[in-house]
Parts: C-alpha cells; sequence; structure tokens
C-alpha cells in the first residue's frame, strides 16, 4: 500500500523582498557617491535614476515572488547590485569627462535605458515561459536563430567593423552585438541536443597516451562546434566570441557526459585556430604583445589602453580613491571594456575582490540550480548560462589584469552597452525560473510507515 506525499520546500519571498531592497540602497548609496565626490552634491538626474531602477526593479522581484516563490532568493538581489554599481561607475566616467575635457558622453543615462529594457525583457520571460521544458521543443529552431543572429554582422549593409571586429549591426544611430543574444539561443540548443545523445556520446572509445576517448562516429558534434567557433574567427575576427561559444559547448558536452577527455579534446581543437589568429590578424598579434610585455620601448605606443588601465588598479590600491574620485578618462574605454580598471581605482583591491565574490555567488548559485534540477535538458541548460556568465567575467577580468589576452568582451551587468544587458538580464531570468523548478516539491510515492512518519514530523 502506498501513499503519495508532497514535500512542502519553503518559499523565500521575504528573504527575496529584503535582499532586494537591501540591493537598491547599497546601490543607491554608490550613485550618490559619485555625485558628492564630483560635484559636491546630489544632482536631480541621478535621483531618477535611481527612482527609475528601484521601481522596475520592485516590480520584477513582485513578479518573481508570484511566478517563482520557490526560486534562489540570491540571484536577483546581486544582479541588481551589480548592475546598479556598474551604473554609479559609469555615471563617475560620465562626470570625469565633464570635469576634464568638458565633453560629456551620456553614458550614464544610455544605461539607465537600457536597464530598464533589460529588466522589463527579463519580466517578459517569466510570461512567456511558463516551464522550461517546453523550450526543448524548439531545440533546432533555436539552434538556426542562433545562427542566424551570429551571422548577422556579415550581412553587407548593416554589419560593422570596429578596432579590426566585425561583430555589430547598425540601424540609423543605434548599433547591437547579435552574439549576445546567440549565446542563449545557442545554450537551448545545445542543452536539448546534448540531453538526447548524451547516452551516445558518454560511450568509451579507444585510449591513448592513458585518457580514454570518445568513439570516432560521435565527433560529428564537437566538429559542427568547432567549425562554427572557426568561422566566427576567420570572417568575424572576434577571438572572445569564438572563445565564449566553443567553451560553451564543451562544457556543456562535459556535464552531460562526465568525460574528462571532452575537455582535453577541446582544448586541442581550439588551439590551432587561436594561433592561428594571433599569426594571421594584426590586432590579435597587437593585444598579445600588450599581454606579454606592454611597457617595453616596442610595445608601449601601442598598449596605451592596457598600461593605464595598470597605472588606474595601481592607483586605487587596497581601498581606492573613493566613488567620483579616480581619472578614467585617462584610460580609453573605461566605461566599457575598461570598467574594470576604472572600478579598481574608485573600490581599490577590496572593492574589486568584494564584486568578485558577488560574481562568484551569481554562478554558484546558477550551478547549484543544475545541480538541483529533476530533468536533464534543465539541468544542462541551467549549468551552460552559468557557466556563459562565468567565463565571460574571467575573460574579461584576466584581460584586464594581464591574466589572459585581450579579447574585447564586456563585463557582465557592469560595462556600458545595450546588448550585452539585455542579454545578461534574459540569462538571469531564466536562472530564476530553473532555480524556481529545481527547489519546487514533487510528489514521490511511501509506504504507509514513512508516510506516517512524515505527517507526524509535519504536526510537530
Amino acid at each position: 500500500m502506498a501513499t503519495v506525499v508532497t514535500y512542502q520546500a519553503r518559499t523565500r519571498r521575504l528573504l527575496l523582498a529584503a535582499l532586494t531592497v537591501a540591493a537598491l540602497v547599497l546601490g543607491a548609496g554608490a550613485l550618490l557617491m559619485v555625485d558628492f565626490g564630483r560635484r559636491d552634491g546630489i544632482q536631480p538626474e541621478t535621483l531618477w535614476e535611481i527612482g527609475i531602477v528601484s521601481a522596475v526593479a520592485l516590480v520584477l522581484a513582485g513578479v518573481v515572488a508570484v511566478r517563482a516563490p520557490f526560486a534562489d532568493p540570491l540571484i536577483l538581489p546581486v544582479t541588481v547590485l551589480l548592475n546598479m554599481v556598474g551604473l554609479a561607475e559609469i555615471r563617475s566616467v560620465d562626470l570625469v569627462y565633464e570635469e576634464f575635457t568638458r565633453w560629456g558622453h551620456g553614458f550614464s543615462s544610455r544605461q539607465v535605458m537600457w536597464t530598464g529594457i533589460a529588466m522589463a525583457l527579463a519580466l517578459l520571460v517569466f510570461f512567456i515561459v511558463r516551464d522550461h521544458r517546453t523550450m526543448r521543443r524548439y531545440t533546432w529552431i533555436t539552434g538556426a536563430v542562433g545562427l542566424a543572429f551570429l551571422l548577422l554582422p556579415l550581412m553587407p549593409i548593416i554589419g560593422s567593423a570596429s578596432y579590426g571586429a566585425r561583430i555589430w549591426i547598425r540601424i540609423g544611430s543605434y548599433s547591437f552585438q547579435p552574439a549576445e543574444i546567440a549565446k542563449i539561443m545557442f545554450a537551448i540548443f545545445f542543452a536539448g541536443f546534448l540531453v538526447s545523445r548524451r547516452d551516445t556520446l558518454a560511450l568509451a572509445g579507444p585510449r591513448i597516451l592513458g585518457v580514454t576517448l570518445p568513439r570516432w562516429a560521435d565527433f560529428g558534434p564537437i566538429l559542427g562546434a568547432w567549425l562554427c567557433a572557426t568561422a566566427v574567427l576567420v570572417f568575424q575576427n572576434d577571438l572572445g566570441t569564438s572563445l565564449l561559444f566553443f567553451g560553451l559547448f564543451v562544457v556543456m558536452l562535459y556535464t552531460a557526459t562526465d568525460r574528462l577527455s571532452w575537455l582535453i579534446i577541446g582544448a586541442a581543437m581550439f588551439t590551432p585556430p587561436a594561433l592561428l589568429s594571433v599569426t594571421k590578424l594584426s590586432h590579435v598579434q597587437r593585444r598579445l604583445e600588450c599581454w606579454l610585455d606592454p611597457m617595453s620601448s616596442a610595445n608601449f605606443a601601442n598598449c596605451g589602453q592596457i598600461n593605464n588601465g595598470i597605472y588606474g588598479l595601481a592607483n586605487g590600491g587596497l581601498i581606492g580613491t573613493g566613488l567620483g574620485q579616480g581619472r578614467q578618462d585617462l584610460v580609453p574605454f573605461a566605461q566599457s571594456d575598461y570598467i574594470f580598471a576604472s572600478l579598481g581605482e574608485e573600490l581599490g583591491l577590496i572593492g574589486v575582490f568584494a564584486l568578485l565574490m558577488l560574481y562568484g555567488i551569481l554562478v554558484q548559485r546558477g550551478l547549484r540550480a543544475a545541480i538541483g534540477m529533476p530533468d536533464g535538458f534543465g539541468k544542462l541548460l541551467a549549468a551552460g548560462l552559468a557557466f556563459s556568465i562565468g567565463l565571460q567575467i574571467f575573460i574579461v577580468v584576466g584581460g584586464v589584469t594581464r591574466v589572459v589576452p585581450l579579447t574585447g568582451l564586456t563585463l557582465p551587468f557592469m560595462a556600458a552597452g545595450g546588448s550585452s544587458l539585455v542579454a545578461n538580464w534574459i540569462i538571469i531570468a531564466l536562472l530564476i525560473k530553473l532555480s524556481d523548478a529545481a527547489r519546487r516539491p514533487a510528489a514521490r510515492t511511501l509506504d504507509k510507515a514513512s508516510a506516517k512518519k512524515v505527517e507526524e514530523a509535519t504536526a510537530a
């Protein structure tokens, strides 16, 4: 005789609300500190920016509480805090340009606009995606859409090249980086594709140099991903995006099969195209030279960005100069590609370590949702989305600190740019939905004795 018992996992609505309010307070404090640092007083536009972002964030928190009551309560507040600290730093860059060059760029107002748009699109995810498993039906459609987005910059009219990489589309005065949306489409495609073939891909093949390789017949998927990554590298001259896509596929493949050999094969396959880009692409060669020795007499003139970024980090020291007290106007693209150097100067080593801890919490919570998912598709999708954020953070921070060469990717939620902000907020919405599915109570069948114990414990 069996009894169906439903385990009631606790919701975290109150904790979510408290943490979201705390994140908004800290973010508002950062924006106000920039005003006091640069203008010695609160500016009206800052209050408007705080009000707009706070209103949208609170609405988003309310939707999460209703639509995903069992979701992880840390994902949304951490993201809101990172976004608002990024807004504060971008405002600081705006004001320092006005102070020392007498020419304002308006980065801050545009970033607030994109933040509102990105959060609004994240809201739509909760109404469109009622059950994440329905996305598996569109595996090949999402793959085709992702490929189309990836190829858009190659179109003759709307495609645009910048600093050696052809990764933008321009319509009028607006530009967009479609690869940011493509990474979401590819994560859904990879999850759906691999979950249906993981048993085949996990089968053992020949053993070479102590490593058990997959069967030769199973190399088709990784070969296809390698060809796409190589095409991005060759035709768009974008090493960062190529590495992100191929790394995403290999890690999801490893997650699906639990075979370390796939990681080794992936690293071996990506090495030749990377070496080819170093020898054939001039802007990649320059980045490699600046990574190896930026302050030599031969390279110093061509490595001004990375050198000034290093000087800025050094100027920040342990505790930083303070928000609104840096000289970001001396570093090219201080509001986007090099915002981590700007943050390091004003927040210091302690501040950037705190930010990296927040990023670590965000990625860890995404991976935790992956572990708790009851279905293979959700598990792979959560792992892929969390890894894409983690890999992008590593590439960007590593490039600024000279751990790896610069690639041109942007720091999630902080760097100025609408395409990156929109894509990453959609990823956050999906991770919240997946964490809700991972923690939702499920009916389990127990015998009478076990069911009675559960009822007694619940009553007590």
